[in-house]
């Protein structure tokens, strides 16, 4: 409790209430089976703009609801217990309310629906998102629409999972809303998950505030037994504790206190800042190609050709991950949308607006939003087909969806689970601003979601403006107060008018400049161990991201790599449940940061000595399975890192690649443009430090020549054409 969080030795495929800890009763299914057959019921969906919004994603992911199998099955173990824990544990993981399993009794079939054989049923829920306050906007936009958001939520779970199921070899189909062929409240009573009272059902903890869906299969798992009816009593003083590590009952009402528009997080006690805390000159930033992102690099071949073949499925090479893909790519040819002609209706004020907004962004599943304006240098130059972008909207609105703490404390960071850890957080954060702007231009809003498959703006310094957090040692990465790098982020362009956040510091500058636990765990010695430089503009400690594009590509242990998220110090769970010497730290570093040059040195010393950064049994619930030519087989072998405390590097031998602007590809270039590493170790001699840079402007000094991207080859571009994994 005071070192570590409530939930460090809780199973994660217990979920996040204690269910476990609840009187069962055999003769409920005896009950359940009484009940005669039930009639197909038709589906009410509310009529208004943000419920149209959700229903048309809802019913992009509902085209996966069904599906052919694999060609042959995974080597899943004979234990059903052990697939059970695999199974709920991926539905928590997408953040499931609840997971149970229960026989599929014929019973439970729609009277009149089509028949599979299938023996088992995963039934979840997902709960329905908090109302806004009267008063703000956004009450109005949700209020009609909560079901249909939990419906939206829902299926997105049970297709992930189903697809997940297929992908291993079994069948599987997804019962969601408009497509169920399945008495799911029935299936929630015998899976554990549900009481009946008065005909209705009800969740021990949540009432009747879910909207269930389940999914049936072939695939045998170990069953949960239902709850006895004295489960709605559950709701005592071990709740309010958390008893056997769960979400206790006042971290629940410590979120459902605060305001809609806020997040879980108290970012409102950070200080804001007029600029970000690391130098940018905004004048000198370049604005860059698409094509000059090493992932794309890698995608056109510069890197060579392993590099090139395992970029169309190194983050996806997992059954689950592939699954997450396929909803994703589903996604990427709606983020362009027509706009509603106009109605004449107000724009509003933009600090009402700002606030609406931010209530819409967590109804739907934002763990953090702040919005900014969106600078010159935000936008990229060129697409991938070499077109140019002109910036088309002013306003960005910026999430972060959280990785999950409990799975990457199971993880090593850079094993199976790491790929489908970023692909949740992709999908998550497509759905959440994909369905804002279709809202928003059903409105005649001009709005754009911009996601990892397809984005038109760089996310870094849009996170960095809506202050979401600071530029850290790991190099191009943010990391936030609360959640430290555990995070993906998804971006909102729109030219509804916004009241803007300002930056934050919380001395991050100060503490990276003395914490070098990322640069000492990195699998492939591409963090700095050294001093800031001005790279491109910014003051960074910049990464070799050659270094770290090639390993994170080609890991032949593992999906991807977040290595660096898993063993940072400020990667915590900062909650009424977490351990009290974290909240007490993350307190005095945004409170009281006159205490960091005291507190700073003994950071990474004392987050050794707890083995933060070290892999959590308990945490993992997944199978290391990995995709090859579409079939689910045992890898080669697993990453099975843990933290090393004595290792040293000295920062004068580390040799960091640097591919300035003058060194990108041309950005109307597809075919393959190597790079030319002993160039890049050549250009460290271009470098300027920051103090040099201020002086030299200044003096009036010129920019560096090396801030000038190269430009479009023109009529001498080469036509190849190269795939992109998304789409």
């Amino acid at each position: 409790m005071f070192l570590y969080p409530r939930s460090k030795d809780r199973l994660f495929h217990l979920g996040p209430f204690p269910l476990e800890t609840l009187r069962c009763d055999e003769r409920v299914a005896d009950a359940e089976a009484a009940r005669a057959p039930q009639p197909a019921a038709g589906t009410d969906s509310a009529d208004d703009p943000l419920s149209r919004a959700a229903d048309k994603y809802r019913g992009l992911f509902a085209a996966f609801a069904a599906g052919q199998p694999a060609g042959a099955r995974a080597p899943v173990p004979d234990d059903l217990g052990r697939r059970a824990v695999d199974m709920k544990g991926a539905g928590y993981f997408m953040d499931a309310a609840a997971v149970g399993i229960c026989a599929m009794p014929d019973h439970a079939w729609l009277a009149g629906a089509e028949r599979e054989d299938h023996g088992f049923a995963v039934v979840l829920a997902a709960e329905q998102p908090r109302v806004p306050e009267p008063g703000n906007p956004a009450q109005g936009w949700v209020q009609p629409a909560a079901g249909t958001a939990a419906a939206l939520h829902a299926t997105e779970i049970a297709c992930c999972l189903a697809q997940y199921i297929r992908l291993m070899g079994f069948e599987a189909r997804a019962h969601v809303t408009g497509d169920m062929r399945v008495d799911v409240e029935r299936l929630a009573v015998l899976a554990g998950l549900a009481v009946r009272r008065e005909g209705a059902v009800e969740h021990p903890y949540l009432g009747q505030t879910l909207t269930w869906a389940a999914v049936t299969t072939n695939y045998a798992l170990a069953i949960d037994r239902p709850l006895h009816a004295s489960a709605l009593r559950a709701r005592g003083l071990a709740y309010w504790w958390g008893i056997n590590g769960a979400q206790s009952g006042r971290e629940r009402r410590r979120k459902a206190r605060r305001a809609t528009h806020l997040s879980a997080y108290p970012m409102e006690q950070v200080k804001r800042v007029d600029r970000p805390t690391t130098l940018i000159l905004d004048d000198e930033v370049p604005r860059v190609p698409k094509r000059a992102a090493f992932f794309q690099r890698a995608l056109h071949g510069d890197l060579g050709e392993k590099s090139k073949k395992e970029r169309q499925r190194f983050a996806f090479k997992t059954p689950f991950a592939f699954a997450l893909l396929q909803l994703i790519r589903s996604l990427v040819k709606h983020q362009d949308g027509p706009l509603s002609p106009a109605t004449g209706t107000n724009p509003g004020d933009p600090a009402a607006n700002a606030r609406a907004i931010k209530s819409l962004s967590y109804a739907l599943g934002s763990d953090l939003t702040g919005i900014c304006k969106i600078p010159r240098y935000a936008w990229f130059s060129h697409r991938e087909d070499g077109s140019e972008i002109k910036p088309y909207h002013r306003y960005a609105v910026v999430m972060l969806i959280d990785q999950g703490y409990d799975t990457m404390e199971g993880a090593s960071g850079d094993d199976w689970i790491s790929g489908p850890q970023s692909m949740r957080g992709y999908l998550r954060g497509a759905k959440i601003a994909g369905v804002m702007a279709e809202f928003l231009r059903s409105r005649g809003v001009p709005a754009r979601p911009q996601t990892n498959a397809d984005s038109d703006v760089l996310h870094i310094p849009l996170i960095l403006w809506a202050g979401l957090g600071e530029l850290s040692r790991i190099g191009e990465l943010v990391l936030n107060p609360f959640v430290g790098p555990r995070f993906k982020s998804v971006v909102l362009t729109t030219d509804l008018p916004l009241e803007v956040d300002k930056p934050i510091d919380f001395g991050l500058q100060t503490f990276c400049g003395t914490c070098l636990k990322c640069a000492r765990e990195c699998p492939c010695d591409a963090i700095p161990f050294g001093g800031k430089v001005m790279f491109n503009g910014y003051e960074m400690w910049k990464p070799d991201v050659e270094r770290c594009t090639r390993y994170r590509v080609t890991n032949p242990k593992g999906a991807a790599c977040g290595r660096c998220m898993k063993t940072c110090p400020i990667n915590k769970v900062v909650d009424a449940d977490g351990a009290v010497l974290t909240r007490v730290a993350s307190w005095l570093g945004v409170n009281a940061m006159w205490l960091k040059p005291l507190l700073v040195p003994m950071a990474t010393r004392i987050d050794d000595w707890l083995g933060n950064g070290r892999r959590n049994p308990a945490k993992k619930w997944w199978f290391d399975h990995e995709l090859v030519d579409g079939l689910a087989v045992e890898p080669r072998g697993t990453n099975r890192r843990d933290i090393d405390p004595a290792r040293t590097v000295d920062p004068a031998t580390q040799k960091m690649a640097y591919y300035h602007a003058s060194m990108m590809p041309p950005p109307d270039v597809t075919a393959p443009m190597p790079v030319d590493r002993q160039a890049a170790l050549a250009a460290a001699a271009l470098l300027e430090t920051p103090a040099a840079a201020l002086a030299r402007k200044e003096t009036g000094g010129p920019m560096p020549s090396h801030y000038r991207p190269t430009p479009p080859a023109g009529a001498a571009a080469p036509a190849v054409t190269v795939a992109s994994p998304y789409k």
